[in-house]
Formats: C-alpha cells, sequence, structure tokens
C-alpha cells in the first residue's frame, strides 16, 4: 500500500476522531488504530502540558527538567504511526541525544512505516531536553517524541 495514502487515512482519523480504521485493497489489509497507548495529540510544535511529558524509562528523574518548567518546551510528535529507531542503523550513534543542539531541518530519528524509513526532521530551533520514546518502540500519530528547549 502507498505510505502516503496511509498518512492521509492518519490525518482523516485524527480530524473525525476515529479510532480504527480497516483498509482492504485485494489481498492487503491494514487496520489502523490510534488513542489506545500514547493518546493523540496535534503534530505541531507547541508548549507542552506536564500531564502530555513523562520521563523516557530508566531515565534519571534529578536530571530530568521540573514539571512545572514543562510549559516552556517545544515538542518533537510524530507524524505519523510506526516504529521509532534513534539511530540511522543497529549499533551506529543516534541522531540526537539530550543535550544535542537542533534546527529545523536537524534528523532527530527515523520512523518506519510499511518497511519505509522515514527521517525526522527538529521543525524546530533548541537544546533537547528529554527523549520521551524508546528505539524500536511503536509511536502513534501525534506522539510526543522530544521535548526542546527553544533557543
Amino acid at each position: 500500500m502507498d505510505v502516503n495514502l496511509l498518512a492521509k487515512l492518519v490525518e482523516l482519523m485524527a480530524s473525525a476522531d476515529l479510532n480504527t480504521v480497516d483498509v482492504r485493497d485485494g489481498d492487503r489489509r491494514v487496520i489502523l488504530k490510534r488513542g489506545a497507548v500514547f493518546g493523540t495529540l496535534p503534530a505541531t510544535h507547541a508548549p507542552v502540558s506536564s500531564a502530555a511529558s513523562l520521563p523516557a524509562a530508566g531515565a534519571n528523574p534529578a536530571a530530568e527538567p521540573s514539571a512545572q518548567a514543562d510549559d516552556d518546551y517545544l515538542r518533537i510528535t510524530s507524524p505519523m504511526v510506526g516504529t521509532f529507531y534513534a539511530a540511522p542503523k543497529p549499533g551506529e550513534k543516534p541522531f540526537v541525544a539530550i543535550g544535542s543542539r537542533v534546527n529545523e531541518d536537524t534528523d532527530v530519528c527515523i520512523i518506519e512505516a510499511m518497511k519505509t524509513f522515514n527521517n525526522i526532521k527538529a521543525e524546530c530551533s533548541g537544546t533537547i531536553v528529554r527523549i520521551l520514546i524508546q528505539d524500536g518502540q511503536p509511536v502513534e500519530f501525534g506522539a510526543i517524541l522530544f521535548l526542546v528547549k527553544p533557543s
């Protein structure tokens, strides 16, 4: 199936507040579900509420910014449903880490959807302060991937 078609279906799901879409094309079938694990959030970079930002598993809470300060950060969200990869290839250095400076054109991760690997850009400028998804985890459309302190 066409990845662009899937992206349009995900947008339709968000705009119509649908939780499940079942698409069949001949002997191919795709079932898209949203909202159960990561919730649904707009795919824009805007200040984050403290309820939407949880530290990554295994993160050191003492090294994390306080929950009250989360409103000061931008968020980088997933533009699609897929699998999050922090590095270009297994075993390689991640695209970004906490403390990395990013700008609008910085690749921050890869989201794999339907065997297509999509480089995700930061689309904002600043410093990465939190990474909210672990390598290899599935992500939903709009899931918050990173928090960025604006520069």
